[in-house]
């Protein structure tokens, strides 16, 4: 029953000063709403990080040819034609901890279809490649091994891509000309979007290994087996590691590279980047969060503030209630429960403002933003401690009040 009657006494001060709650509570909802603003903004770059990592693939390992020493320098990935098709084959073959293996060439290429062109990536690969990206069809069907065997001419085509060559109508059957070549497209890529590095995932063509080599891309003459890249697929996550060693090792051996040499390729673990570009969003989600609470602060020293103030104005009053028989708790737990009863409420009004600035943000800025429950309730009860604290000394104060000298005091 005393803290209801705290409360009304509390709502009852706050309604004969209205103009100066408002005020007092301005700190905590700008706060509040900071907070929980900045905390989905964070939130929702972790979001986009995490999305755009899943739509590489899972357990991926990237080999590129190359990083070869020679003479004291060196070459660098991709720099020395040192992959092919059977290297692919062995890892598949020969690593437990690899679940497949998938060679790829690379190129670029103008493709037409109709009065309609465009200039896009060509891949060349074979059917693993789409396991171990996750790629999914929206329409048609993917290659199958019987065209790699043949070279035969068909195509998947990305999003991006269809939506220059075709618009809305349907490209599955139809005959595009890649480099005047006559492909016909037999799939359509599900959507990816963008990539970790800000590559459109789906301005891309994907065709058969053998058909790019004799077709589009082109064959090495020093070696015509030889690839662009391997994406390697490792069969768990927690075996990411051991699934480089151990292609590692059969690389060195095929390759015949001997102890006191370097790789003539560079293996690349993606997770290790992706999980760093996660941390650093995560972290920056942490900052942004941390930066908002100092308005939090501020807020508090301003009802601390105004207590202060409210104490001095009500010290009389005070001085008569001690008088006539009113306890110290009682009344401090009045003047905490006012404080409280100010931070509340501008808890509440700054979780309706700060949901209202997630969305504005989303809308006008085109950011992605995650509103999170976690925030809005740490945000709500961080506002509620800094009622607390704040408004323990002004309670203090006004409770150890001498009841003499508070009913003399003018």
């Amino acid at each position: 029953m005393k803290l209801l009657a705290n409360i009304r006494i509390a709502f009852r001060a706050l309604r004969v000063n209205r103009l100066r709650s408002a005020l007092t509570m301005l700190g905590i909802i700008i706060g509040v709403a900071a907070v929980i603003a900045m905390v989905a903004v964070g939130s929702g770059a972790t979001a986009r990080i995490k999305a755009q990592i899943q739509s590489i693939g899972s357990n991926i390992i990237m080999v590129l040819p190359g990083s070869l020493t020679t003479g004291g320098i060196r070459l660098g990935a991709g720099a020395n034609v040192s992959l092919t098709e059977d290297d692919a084959r062995a890892i598949a073959a020969e690593c437990p901890a690899v679940s497949a293996a998938a060679p790829v060439v690379r190129g670029g290429a103008q493709v037409m279809y109709g009065n309609n062109n465009w200039a896009t990536s060509i891949q060349g690969t074979t059917l693993d490649y789409l396991t171990i990206r996750d790629a999914a069809l929206s329409a048609g069907r993917p290659f199958t091994g019987q065209d790699v065997d043949a070279a035969a001419k068909v195509a998947l085509l990305g999003q991006t891509v269809t939506a220059n060559l075709f618009g809305d109508a349907d490209p599955v059957d139809q005959v595009i000309r890649i480099k005047n070549v006559p492909f016909t497209v037999v799939g359509v890529l599900a959507r990816k979007g963008q990539s970790p590095g800000g590559q459109d995932q789906d301005d891309v063509i994907l065709v058969p290994i053998s058909t790019a080599k004799r077709s589009i891309v082109g064959s090495n003459r020093a070696n015509a087996r030889s690839v662009s890249a391997i994406m390697v697929q490792a069969t768990a996550p927690n075996l990411m590691a051991e699934a480089q060693q151990q292609l590692e090792v059969l690389l060195r051996q095929r390759h015949h590279v001997q102890q006191s040499q370097e790789d003539d390729f560079t293996a690349r673990n993606l997770s290790e980047v992706f999980d760093a570009q996660e941390s650093s969003a995560r972290v920056m989600s942490l900052l942004l969060g941390a930066i908002a609470s100092v308005s939090l602060i501020v807020g508090g020293i301003g009802i601390m503030n105004i207590m202060l103030v409210s104490v001095t104005e009500r010290t009389r009053e005070i001085g008569l209630r001690l008088a006539v028989g009113a306890k110290t708790h009682d009344i401090l737990s009045q003047f905490l429960v006012e404080a409280v009863t100010l931070t509340a409420l501008g808890g509440i009004v700054g979780i309706l403002l700060g949901v209202g600035a997630s969305a504005t943000i989303s809308y006008f800025a085109e950011w992605s933003t995650l509103i999170s429950p976690s925030a809005i309730l740490l945000a709500f009860v961080f506002s509620a401690f800094v009622g607390v604290s704040f408004g323990y000394y002004p309670a203090r104060k006004a409770a150890f009040l001498d009841p003499i000298d508070a009913l003399r005091y003018e």
